[in-house]
């Protein structure tokens, strides 16, 4: 097709703000705001997201196992692992014909308790840390930090526990140097030392043992009994989390933005749940999965390499009577699309220079699709196909919904990686589409309300199938 005005030759990124109803985003904001003062951890993440599709009509597969006559009638299934994964899907025809996935991940970087964290000096009590993910250290130095997560005890009772998230509760904090004493320098990564990231969490003793030399210890424990039930040993089967005790918060005087911990990803998982219990008219069979441990490398029971996502599938065509439910799932493989739901690195006009400007995503531009990402001459990447691409442009454009392009950063100033490449692997199209964030990895990081509603848009376009 031949054209000749300049806005049909030239691709221009357009802002959202313009042609979105203000209240539409404003209500999907609002539950959105909602989920992200309670997804603290991957777990709450996935208990929230259940409870969310149960509410909507789906059913668990080890329920529909029990009783297939069910399968008829269920609006959706769903499979959780370990309470960290979670796999949800909706059918529209022959399970040999794929599906549309949208795969995002719920960790986001934290501090990890150490098994044995708890230590006395100077008559403080410490807890030791272990930093998970790609983190910025001196960000984590002397703002509100609550411990949440759970506890396995040794007969097998799971302990959860929840101190700094509610008004009134205590927090912890990581104390840094005062200016007045801080000579150090260097590299940044020489001066902030993750065995360094150590929270304060006592200062009072008690007189449990006149001769003992960690009596602040012994209280603090002595605390932790008395509410929980715990003694020191149960911190070696415990998953426990620093994680910032800060409110989500609407940002600038226009409220057009979202500050808050864990946007990375948690913003793709809620918009893909949202969007597949949503679908209304499914073209095609729809799945989303939600994933642990990608900020990582995704490895491990509950991470995006594991097998827990596929065996699921494999279940599922069991109960559809498949005769070779796994040669079924395989061949699906093969005739399946996907995006991976995880976010880009917005554009930061106090530091442009490490994008490439003309390949940077803008806060309030719609959902940014990424072709590729990896570092180093594409190292680590999948690489969608042209093919798929024009695709994805298809559909968003067909339904009106505003997008962008981006790369991760100026060639060779850095990189990373999503899950999308282990899920080409498998035969499957895929490429990496969400929202654009400022102050990624942060305690906390900044979206758009518009490029939260465009990705939920986007997702719900594409899980329906609205190309075919």
């Amino acid at each position: 097709m031949n054209v000749n005005s300049k806005d049909e030759l030239v691709f221009k990124h357009k802002t959202a703000w313009k042609d979105l109803k203000r209240a539409s985003i404003e209500e999907y904001s609002g539950e959105y705001l909602a989920f992200l003062k309670e997804g603290l951890t991957e777990r709450k993440v996935v208990n929230y997201l259940v409870e969310y599709l149960r509410d909507r009509g789906f059913l668990s597969l080890d329920e529909l196992e029990e009783k297939p006559e069910k399968l008829s009638g269920v609006t959706g299934v769903y499979n959780s692992r370990s309470g960290k994964t979670l796999v949800a899907l909706r059918l529209a025809e022959d399970f040999e014909n794929g599906f549309r996935f949208v795969g995002a991940h719920a960790d986001a970087p934290r501090l990890d308790l150490k098994p044995l964290p708890v230590v006395e000096k100077q008559g403080l009590v410490l807890l030791k840390t272990h930093y998970y993910g790609g983190v910025k250290k001196y960000q984590w130095l002397n703002i509100p930090l609550a411990l949440v997560g759970v506890v396995v005890k040794s007969n097998g009772d799971v302990v959860e526990i929840s101190i700094g998230t509610e008004p009134g509760d205590p927090v912890f904090v990581i104390s840094d140097l005062l200016p007045h004493l801080d000579r150090r320098k260097g590299d940044i990564n020489d001066v902030f030392k993750g065995k360094d990231l150590n929270a304060l969490a006592a200062s009072i003793p008690i007189d449990l043992d006149k001769d003992s030399k960690e009596s602040v210890k012994l209280h603090f424990l002595k605390l932790l009994n008395n509410k929980y039930g715990l003694t020191e040993e149960d911190f070696i089967s415990a998953e426990l989390q620093l994680v910032p005790a800060i409110e989500p918060r609407e940002i600038g005087l226009d409220r057009s933005m979202i500050a808050g911990y864990g946007h990375d990803d948690r913003v793709c998982s809620f918009a893909a749940i949202t969007a597949l219990a949503d679908s209304k008219e499914l073209r095609k069979n729809a799945c989303v999965l939600i994933f642990d441990k990608e900020e990582i490398g995704s490895d491990g029971l509950t991470g995006a390499k594991g097998s827990f996502w596929i065996n699921t599938l494999v279940r599922v065509a069991r109960l559809l009577k498949a005769s070779d439910p796994v040669m079924t799932v395989n061949l699906a493989l093969e005739k399946s699309y996907m995006l991976s739901g995880d976010v880009s690195a917005a554009i930061n006009p106090m530091f442009a220079d490490v994008h490439d400007v003309e390949n940077a995503p803008r806060l309030g531009y719609g959902i940014v699709l990424m072709k590729y990402t990896g570092r180093g001459g594409k190292y680590g990447t999948s690489d969608a196909s042209a093919e798929f691409v024009a695709k994805v442009r298809k559909i968003l454009n067909e339904n009106e919904i505003h997008w962008q392009t981006a790369i991760l950063g100026e060639v060779d100033q850095g990189g990373g990686g999503t899950i999308a490449k282990f899920f080409a692997e498998k035969g499957i199209e895929v490429i990496d589409a969400g929202p654009a964030v400022l102050g990624m990895h942060s305690p906390f990081e900044i979206i758009s309300k518009a490029d939260l509603y465009e990705t939920y848009r986007a997702y719900k376009a594409f899980l329906e199938g609205k190309d075919e």
